[in-house]
């Protein structure tokens, strides 16, 4: 409904969902960057360090 505010139970629901879209936010950003190959980023991670030095 588009003309409904958010309250205290919407607030709390957000809050119950917190931690699983913190795990799966996380968990899509680690992915992308192994999927992508984000030098940037991935140059100071110790597995991939080696891989990016010449």
């Amino acid at each position: 409904m588009p003309g409904k505010k958010l309250g205290k139970k919407h607030f709390e629901l957000a809050l119950k969902w917190m931690p699983s879209a913190i795990t799966y936010g996380s968990g899509a950003g680690l992915a992308l960057l192994y999927f992508t190959d984000w030098k940037l980023i991935l140059q100071y991670v110790p597995y991939y360090r080696g891989k990016f030095q010449n």
